[in-house]
């Protein structure tokens, strides 16, 4: 996810630019950057870091051109850097872009490129794009994005401006968003509403496979054949803040509904016709690997409790589980026969860091799974496997973690492929977690229900989560979610386990939430839940479409999927179930007390 805008107009456009990208910081913010059009050239200024050190750098006053373009980066290729910033401009000067998305296919065409006398002067996917530009303008730049966009697989939203009609902005989109709007005083396109909203609140929202003129007196929109299209205009009725929410009341329900897009674009590129491409995984040598840790902190632990559980299903080591903060200490065989995976979302966990110093020192392979390029656990690991979250705002962690426990699924399946074992139904399961996105989608459509469910906890202090075997990982999950952001008491049990001492703490209306996906012990959970019920429990029982639960009032069925995918689908619905809980308790959903994003402490 990054930040892009674009003005042409009557009015000087550094100020709308800076404006917008400042509304869209949200969206990326490890570097930052302009470009302004005369007839004459291009200028171009780019920062690493926040928007601030870009406007620092420059004397906004002072420059009136009436046409620019901006973005503002979360690095998805290359790292955050002064060269790898946006925007890209040719070798002449004379075309500059900017572009939010992932183009998949730019090794190849940055190698025919290459072979042509292109030179590049970053490491990002997106600097194929002006140079294609280039290779294909003859003065005509509608017909030069018309030809580059064919060439083109994967996401995108671009911005181009150029000196040969220095009053004008071309936009093309795809799988990426872009909304253009006009006013009296000229003509946006922004990657999101909140960039031009100040200016007009009737914009045009591009589909995939459009593009658009602007001109300081007007918008015209066309396919990519370059047919003139009718344009739908959409009033927005609300404010800045709730712009940047995307209609949302808080980031963290946003972002639970960024879900299927998240996965989608964390599984792009990684499987392609029923096979799955880690190349960063092609340095680990199984066959001299003993002991496997996933090591991590937090909701990323239990991230890695699935892990722990498919290393056992499908490359039979000797594994574990550990809490960062403990690793150090705790005496595990950690040498040159050591796997060691380090997950983090920000890549600056001090306790992960810490422990993958260690780690490093005593000869182990290293693996980092992160969602952020560049971050300091990038720097230090072997090889790093990222997700594509986007940035994720509220402190409660939501699409970081499902896309976490996509790629690992897919760390691991691979890893064992490469050790050239079988894996029971692996077809099947690759073919499903495809699938994911829909399935996640139709998990927030229970939102209703959830927040109907959520109700039961109004007049309680405590809640209960049960579940066996991977569902484990499910309840843990959905315990942390409750506790963080509601602040309702919720312990997580291993069903088997209530009977040992637990049970003693259920009574009437007491909400446990149990989790009976996994086939070979469905049935034993269900008579473990039966056991709270038989005390008064409140319970709600998310399962199967196949399983019988005779008697239970409130039951939620995932749709048929694997059994070792159930985890995705069901973490979803307790996410929804615990906003919707802090909600009703009117908490501050996206800064709940005592908590930060990012703990860089030990």
């Amino acid at each position: 996810m990054c930040g892009i805008t674009g003005f042409t107009g009557k009015v000087p456009a550094l100020p709308i630019l800076l404006k917008g990208l400042e509304s869209l910081e949200y969206r990326g913010y490890d570097s930052a950057g302009v470009t302004l059009v005369t007839e004459d050239a291009l200028f171009t200024q780019k920062r690493k870091g926040r928007l601030a050190d870009l406007e620092s750098s420059m004397d906004v006053p002072s420059f009136m051109q009436t046409t620019g373009i901006g973005h503002t980066r979360w690095a998805t290729h290359g790292v955050p850097s002064q060269l790898n910033s946006h925007p890209h401009t040719n070798e002449k000067e004379t075309i500059s872009i900017v572009h939010n998305g992932i183009i998949e296919n730019y090794q190849s065409i940055k190698e025919k490129l290459i072979a042509l006398g292109y030179v590049f002067q970053s490491d990002t996917d997106s600097e194929v794009i002006v140079h294609l530009l280039d290779h294909y303008y003859q003065g005509d730049m509608m017909e030069a994005i018309q030809k580059t966009v064919q060439q083109l697989n994967g996401s995108y939203a671009i911005c181009v401006v150029t000196t040969d009609h220095p009053d004008e902005v071309y936009v093309a989109k795809d799988s990426s968003p872009m909304v253009i709007g006009h006013s009296e005083n000229g003509s946006y396109c922004a990657s999101d509403i909140p960039a031009i909203l100040e200016y007009t609140k009737d914009v045009v929202i591009l589909e995939d496979g459009q593009m658009a003129k602007l001109t300081p007196n007007g918008v015209a929109v066309f396919d990519f054949a370059g047919n003139a299209l009718e344009t739908k205009v959409t009033h927005i009725p609300y404010d800045m803040n709730a712009a940047q929410k995307g209609g949302y009341t808080t980031f963290m329900e946003k972002e639970i509904y960024e879900q299927p897009v998240a996965i989608k674009e964390t599984m792009r590129g990684i499987i392609d016709h029923g096979q799955i491409h880690l190349p960063q995984l092609d340095a680990v040598d199984m066959q001299k690997i003993q002991y496997v840790h996933f090591v991590a902190c937090g909701t990323a632990y239990h991230a890695c409790l699935y892990a722990q559980a498919l290393v056992q299903k499908w490359l039979g080591r000797i594994v574990t589980c550990v809490a960062a903060s403990e690793f150090r200490y705790g005496n595990y065989p950690v040498n040159e026969n050591t796997l060691c995976v380090f997950v983090t979302q920000s890549g600056e966990t001090a306790d992960t860091l810490a422990a993958l110093k260690m780690s490093k020192e005593k000869g182990a392979q290293c693996i980092a799974v992160t969602n952020v390029l560049g971050s300091s656990i990038s720097r230090y690991a072997d090889q790093t496997l990222y997700t594509s979250a986007g940035p994720e705002i509220a402190v409660a962690s939501t699409k970081a973690f499902t896309t976490q426990l996509v790629l690992l699924t897919l760390m691991v399946f691979d890893l064992a492929k490469k050790e050239g074992r079988e894996i029971p139904d692996g077809d099947a399961i690759l073919k499903d977690l495809q699938r994911m996105p829909e399935i996640v989608k139709e998990m927030l459509e229970k939102a209703p229900l959830m927040d109907q469910y959520a109700y039961f906890l109004d007049n309680q202090y405590d809640a209960y989560f049960i579940g066996r075997q991977m569902d484990y990982v499910g309840v843990v999950e959905g315990a942390l979610k409750l506790k963080e952001i509601s602040y309702v008491h919720a312990d997580a049990y291993l069903a088997g386990e209530l009977k040992h001492g637990s049970i003693a703490l259920i009574e009437k209306d007491t909400v446990v939430v149990a989790l009976a996906t996994e086939p070979s012990v469905a049935a034993k959970t269900i008579s473990n839940i039966e056991e709270t019920v038989a005390r008064g429990a409140n319970v709600i029982l998310i399962t199967t479409q196949q399983q019988d639960a005779p008697g239970f009032k409130n039951v939620i069925r995932i749709p048929d999927i694997h059994p070792v995918l159930a985890t995705i689908p069901v973490t979803v619905l307790l996410q929804l179930f615990a906003y919707y809980a802090a909600v009703h308790k009117g908490r501050d959903v996206d800064k709940p007390r005592n908590l930060a994003k990012s703990v860089t402490v030990e």
